[in-house]
């Protein structure tokens, strides 16, 4: 008996001390990260503008009542509107001088870059400069870096400048011929989300809104770059047709870049800018270590009226949500917590997703429908308000957009998997036991049959309405004239301005500054949410080994590598996808 008990006594001894070390590793990584040597910013220096940490616009916050709440914080992610608040404080900064953007890789969209090319631009009224060095320029990062006063190029690089392009792989065929295909249910004659499986070639309307579409962002691009860059818009096109810029000579020669060098001649020049001697270290910071300095100074507490920013930010699928995808229990939270606080004058919901779920777009629709009725909601659409995206939009006060902004997709689809053909081929046969005709449901493995499709169509058909209706009583318009615009087709900001899905041009400043009007306040200041609840399961659905100091995405990338880690996450995506979607047709990225 006594061994037995000294067994049992062992085992329970490895656990507790399994669990305390577990703990232990845990305290010492927190008490590592709080140690750490606070960065100062030097007399003289600049600011090195590296954004291949930069994805969302939000980094997030957690419940600060939680003991794990800071876990699931990585202290190297910082969001794009405190990058953009940081440029901003550096302004006034005496200590700084100037910006340099030196072999950006970014992953911004089309609307953040545009946004961030417009703080540079306004940092430069300050009198200090921007400048920038690439030993290749990818067609975006040259977007963002023709701001700059200069801009120098490696003797053996290039600059990708040619327009916008797009191809998209048609699945019809190879569904005839394998047997494995996907049943469509759709309402809209643009929802070219399912295309690919119907067809083996690009329809008529497809054709025509990706041609509206690339055409409306790239002639936000050229006419952008033709301004810093004294180049017309007709010559810029030119470039871009027969490939003018495709060397370093020929690019200085169009006056894409002001010289060609190496870098160490860039940061030359940038010494003589400093006055700082050739033998002589240049001072600087990088922007995310900037933007810890500042990030304490940026918002005056001494101001009792708030402006509350919701961040909704990724696909749409339900549950708590996260900075990477959204769901209605944060978000609607926020809301309510927005909207009972007297101090809280006025919301803004910054937008940045293509869409998902109908039903939780619906329920967040509801409790902004809820907020509306106390204080006034603006939306600020960033990189994306496009389908479910802009449901939850759509009921605003006012919608903001950049001209580059992808929204509309107004429409509904379903996608059912059906392997019948394929399993036929092989010898497989699925037969099905019921007491009622409808008990089994849809089976893959059967041909779909008229009656069920009717019953999905009809499902389809329901919230197509539903969606329509919404849009038409939040934008005021009548249910002929928003399906005149929907049927799933995608606009840029600058063309939803002129039907009427979106109310303004601006950033997300100028969607706050229009709050306070709304709100009826001048003095005021900023409060993010949401903040999201995670618990100690969540937690350790992160944790991997001993590397508690690493996101699972940081492990995962460096395990698949990029290109395979995004084909692994969004066929997570699919997984995760239920019920109907509203959803955009596509993924943009310049």
């Amino acid at each position: 008996m006594s061994f037995f008990k000294n067994v049992l006594a062992t085992i329970v001894g490895l656990f507790l001390f399994v669990l305390l070390s577990f703990f232990f590793l845990i305290g010492l990584g927190a008490l590592i990260g709080s140690g750490e040597d606070e960065v100062k910013v030097k007399d003289n220096s600049v600011i090195q503008l590296d954004l291949a940490k930069i994805n969302f616009d939000y980094a997030g916050k957690y419940d600060s009542d939680s003991p794990f709440s800071s876990l699931f914080l990585d202290k190297d992610k910082v969001g794009f509107i405190e990058v953009l608040n940081a440029i901003d404080a550096a302004k006034t900064d005496d200590k700084i001088k100037g910006i340099t953007i030196v072999n950006n890789e970014s992953n911004l969209g089309l609307a953040q870059s545009k946004e961030l090319r417009d703080k540079l631009e306004d940092f430069k009224k300050s009198k200090k400069f921007v400048m920038a060095y690439a030993t290749v320029f990818s067609q975006k990062e040259y977007y963002i870096s023709s701001v700059a006063d200069a801009i120098y190029l490696n003797p053996s690089g290039e600059i990708e400048f040619k327009g916008l392009g797009t191809e998209m792989l048609f699945y019809k065929n190879f569904q005839d011929q394998t047997g494995l295909k996907m049943e469509i249910i759709r309402h809209g004659k643009f929802k070219s989300a399912v295309e690919p499986f119907l067809a083996q070639e690009i329809s008529k309307e497809n054709r025509e809104q990706v041609t509206v579409l690339l055409q409306s962002v790239w002639d936000n691009i050229v006419s952008e770059i033709a301004k810093n860059r004294n180049v017309s818009v007709t010559q810029l096109n030119a470039i871009a047709t027969d490939l003018l810029a495709r060397t370093p000579e020929m690019a200085l020669e169009q006056k894409l870049i002001d010289k060609v060098a190496y870098e160490d001649e860039f940061n030359d020049a940038l010494k003589s800018k400093l006055k700082v001697a050739k033998d002589e270290e240049i001072e600087s910071v990088s922007i995310t270590d900037y933007v810890a300095t500042t990030s304490l100074k940026s918002e005056d507490y001494t101001k009792d009226d708030i402006i509350a920013v919701i961040y909704a930010q990724g696909e749409i699928n339900g549950g708590e949500g996260d900075v990477d995808y959204i769901g209605e229990l944060s978000i609607n939270r926020s809301l309510k917590e927005a909207r009972e606080d007297d101090d809280v004058k006025a919301v803004v919901l910054r937008v940045d997703s293509p869409g998902g779920s109908a039903l939780v777009s619906d329920l967040i629709w509801r409790e902004i429908e809820l907020t509306k009725k106390v204080k006034p909601v603006v939306v600020s659409m960033g990189n994306l308000a496009a389908s479910g995206g802009y449901y939850i939009a759509c009921n605003a006060n006012t919608i903001f957009a950049e001209p580059t902004t992808i929204t509309g997709s107004i429409g509904v689809f379903g996608m059912l998997p059906n392997v019948h053909g394929f399993a036929t081929k092989y010898g497989v046969n699925a037969e099905q036991v019921q007491t009622h005709k409808n008990a089994v449901g849809y089976s893959i493995f059967e041909p779909i049959s008229e009656e069920y499709k009717t019953i999905a169509l009809e499902g389809v058909d329901r919230i197509y309405k539903l969606f329509v209706n919404r849009v038409a009583q939040g934008r005021k318009m009548t249910f002929n004239q928003v399906d005149a615009i929907a049927q799933g087709r995608v606009w840029t900001g600058s063309d939803a301005i002129k039907n009427g899905l979106v109310d303004k041009l601006g950033n997300l400043d100028a969607a706050i500054a229009h709050a306070a009007t709304l709100g009826k306040t001048k003095s005021y200041r900023t409060e993010n949410y949401p903040e999201y609840n995670k618990d100690f399961d969540e937690f350790l659905e992160g944790f991997a080994g001993a590397s508690i100091y690493k996101s699972k995405e940081t492990l995962l990338k460096e395990e698949l590598g990029e290109e395979n880690y995004n084909l692994l996450k969004k066929s997570k995506v699919l997984q995760n996808r239920k019920g109907v979607q509203m959803l955009l047709p596509f993924d943009l990225n310049l």
